[in-house]
């Protein structure tokens, strides 16, 4: 299966670099999770940027994390333990780039679990954008 293109909304499997760790030094994200497509562009070199909020299933302290409703996760193939998407960082990096992992072990080619719904896809929008307004989202480069 060839690789899927990067579009918004799209829940792909990232080694995500959490922007503490960054500041920290690291360099390799802990280990792949699944993490969500917010913007794709092409660059004037034709490479295409993407940019990503990560989902966890640790609670963020932000009141802007959106959480993922167990029917979502269900519907993407993603395990039944709450889970939020972070709207508070991204990672920016070139597609494909070298963190896209695939989902499991059993599915090597495959490296997206598929699309957030409409409603979802925009509160995520919403936050990051609330936070972008404030100052206070906080972008890690990978490339």
């Amino acid at each position: 299966m060839a690789l899927p293109e990067p579009a918004p909304g799209l829940v792909i499997s990232y080694s995500y670099l959490w922007h503490e760790q960054h500041v920290a030094g690291a360099e390799e994200g802990r280990k792949a999770r699944p993490c969500a497509i917010v913007v794709a562009t092409r660059d004037e070199d034709g490479d295409t940027k993407v940019y990503v909020s990560p989902i966890t299933h640790s609670k963020p302290d932000d009141p802007l994390a959106v959480e993922l409703p167990l029917s979502v996760k269900r519907r993407l193939g993603l395990d039944d333990a709450p889970s939020w998407i972070v709207t508070s960082e991204l990672n920016r990096f070139v597609w494909p780039g070298y963190d896209l992992r695939p989902i499991a072990r059993g599915q090597p080619e495959v490296f997206a679990w598929g699309f957030l719904p409409v409603g979802i896809f925009e509160a995520l929008k919403q936050g990051i954008a609330a936070h972008r307004k404030q100052q206070r989202l906080r972008l890690t480069p990978r490339e």
